[in-house]
């Protein structure tokens, strides 16, 4: 499943993917946040994160990298309430340069430290002008996986992501799979 470099990479953003929005029944973000803050200051939308999306997203067999505005909070905060231990953090340019409209404005930073490697980007920010993006100007194979930001990541998410990486394993970089993902 490798290419130059090694395995692929994921890329993950905490707000949408690992804390939902959304009341959804059955899901960790159907718990009510208080009305007031609580006594120790604690953000209360941290619980909403799952504590076992963290071995879920160990198990695709990735190298997984921050992708979010927490930058080095995202390993403070989250790491340890999710299973994992800390990761590397994407950084952001200070100012990001006017790209193609549409275009968010994390794909260049994202495309750029993969270098060639298969990748996969989980964020609920992803759009049509993101994948044209990536599938014009990166060589590997890339999955830009957009997540539902009022559910969370969900079992049929780690099931794509799971199902892209068997692919990519199959196919081996030379035949990349589509830089598709859901809508």
């Amino acid at each position: 499943m490798t290419s130059a470099g090694g395995r692929p990479l994921l890329f993950l953003d905490v707000d949408g993917p690992l804390i939902p929005f959304g009341s959804v029944p059955g899901h960790p973000s159907a718990v009510a946040a208080p009305a007031s803050p609580p006594a120790d200051g604690e953000n209360p939308l941290l619980r909403r994160l799952d504590p076992g999306t963290g071995a879920r997203l160990l198990a695709l067999g990735c190298d997984l990298i921050w992708a979010t505005t927490w930058m080095d909070e995202a390993n403070e905060v989250i790491a340890l309430r999710i299973g994992l231990p800390n990761l590397p953090v994407l950084d952001w340019p200070d100012a990001a340069e006017p790209g193609p409209r549409g275009l968010h404005w994390k794909t260049r930073p994202l495309v750029a430290r993969a270098d060639g490697r298969p990748f996969i980007w989980v964020d609920d920010e992803i759009g049509a002008m993101d994948r044209q993006w990536v599938a014009a100007g990166h060589p590997g194979p890339a999955l830009l996986h957009r997540v539902d930001p009022t559910r969370g990541l969900t079992d049929a998410d780690f099931a794509a992501l799971a199902g892209w990486l068997r692919g990519v394993a199959r196919n081996g970089p030379e035949r990349p799979p589509t830089a598709a993902g859901r809508p």
